[in-house]
């Protein structure tokens, strides 16, 4: 994808992020550091943090367990496992429960909200924990028609991309 689809698909993306009502009424937002041919995330991260709501990104740890860490300014963040942008382990962790909205990323996905991602399930043995709504974001181009899942796999509620948002699960 060149530079001047992924920014004007980031923009649009982001500006349907910020006008669903999920993202309005979300006081705690899960928010995944965006890296390689990912959407774009920080803008999204910063706009939160401005709106004052409590921002917590991931945080891989052993075991293929993730956590739901704090932060409060993009500047916490340090290269990790993969070197993906992490918080500080000592920052406050989200309980189970206390989300209001996670957004996902996906290597793709389809409309009606099946999500493939990196292959690790990290997000999917997250999302079954923190149950709360969810959005994942993904890039029109690479929309999926169908994808394999199985039990494991958690659907997302919606799928955002420059096109717009749909309703995976109405």
């Amino acid at each position: 994808m060149n530079q001047e689809y992924r920014r004007d698909a980031d923009r649009a993306i982001r500006e349907t992020v910020l006008a669903s009502a999920l993202w309005k009424n979300a006081e705690r937002v899960f928010l995944y550091v965006s890296m390689w041919e990912e959407p774009d995330t920080r803008a999204l991260i910063e706009t939160a943090l401005r709106e004052g709501k409590r921002v917590y990104v991931p945080l891989c740890c052993p075991d293929r367990v993730m956590k739901a860490i704090r932060i409060r300014s993009l500047d916490e963040l340090r290269p990790g496992m993969l070197n993906i942008p992490e918080p500080p382990a000592e920052n406050e962790a989200a309980a189970p429960g206390e989300l209001s909205l996670a957004v996902v990323p996906c290597v793709t996905a389809t409309a009606e909200g099946a999500r493939l991602g990196y292959g690790g399930g990290y997000y999917d043995r997250f999302l079954n924990l923190h149950r709360c709504p969810t959005m994942c974001l993904c890039y029109g181009r690479i929309l999926a028609e169908t994808l394999p899942t199985d039990g494991n796999d958690v659907r997302m509620d919606s799928v955002v991309t420059e096109a717009g948002r749909q309703n995976a699960r109405s």
